[in-house]
């Protein structure tokens, strides 16, 4: 008799293993110094926390994730879910998708936006996530626990339940949504990374966020950058060749301009 785990099971962790692999590929990736954002001796220099508290941080906002994730499949329990999905049409299931892609991205980005215009929240909250100068791939969830909570963790939980995926879905859903963070954090600008291809939001829009000259531009977060034009607060960038090796996003000669 074999051991079935549940969809719910699998939607509350396969996201944090998800997490942890793609990060890894991408430490392995990291050695290919033409293809980084940063040098390594930038990330060494600039970041202002050590990697084993960055780790220990994920980790825990992972744990908090998982919590609350165990709490709403058990509120909102949907045993046939499976059953749904299977004869539930592929319009059906993109909607859906499409829809929890949505209220992700308003989601994230007017919280972040807020935490970055309240003096309060961005020196007590989300300051810690802007430790990181120089972004890496595992730090993509390196925050504050109160913004892990309210940015990822309450945001997750309302496009889970506004767009009436089941816990089933929820699996596919938040692990693309991982790795989508992850890349965008990554700080590397890869040649056949098909996330440039079909999302303006990437590892080098992101980076320019992190730099002291990008601070109150380009918030979108993680799919779409649609926010960020229709509220003013895009900056274009250019990417260009770094002295010594790899690239570097700065912001448009118009942009500077204006």
């Amino acid at each position: 008799m074999g051991f079935a785990v549940s969809d719910e099971m699998l939607g509350t962790f396969v996201p944090i293993v998800v997490y942890w692999v793609y990060s890894g590929i991408y430490i392995i990736v990291g050695s290919l110094d033409n293809y980084r954002l940063h040098s390594r001796k930038e990330e060494d220099d600039k970041n202002l926390v050590s990697k084993t508290t960055v780790v220990k941080g994920v980790i825990l906002q992972q744990v908090a994730q998982a919590v609350v994730a165990i709490l709403l499949f058990t509120i909102t329990g949907d045993s046939a879910g499976a059953t749904a999905d299977s004869s539930t049409s592929a319009v059906v299931l993109a909607r859906k998708f499409i829809t929890a892609m949505v209220v992700l991205d308003t989601w994230q980005y007017f919280m972040h936006r807020y935490m970055h215009i309240n003096k309060f929240l961005y020196k007590h909250v989300h300051s810690q996530h802007h430790r990181l100068v120089v972004p890496y791939a595992f730090g993509a969830l390196y925050n504050h626990p109160l913004e892990g909570l309210l940015l990822d963790t309450v945001g997750g939980a309302i496009s889970f339940l506004l767009s009436g995926m089941s816990p089933r879905m929820s699996i596919f859903f938040f692990s693309f949504a991982t790795i989508k963070t992850v890349d965008d954090h990554c700080g590397l600008w890869l040649p056949f990374n098909i996330f440039h291809v079909f999302f303006s939001n990437n590892a080098a829009y992101h980076d320019v966020h992190h730099q002291f000259y990008g601070s109150k531009y380009n918030f979108s977060q993680p799919f779409f950058v649609a926010w960020d034009r229709i509220l003013g607060t895009h900056m274009p960038y250019t990417l260009v060749e770094r002295k010594g090796g790899g690239l570097e996003a700065r912001p448009t000669k118009e942009f500077k301009e204006n």
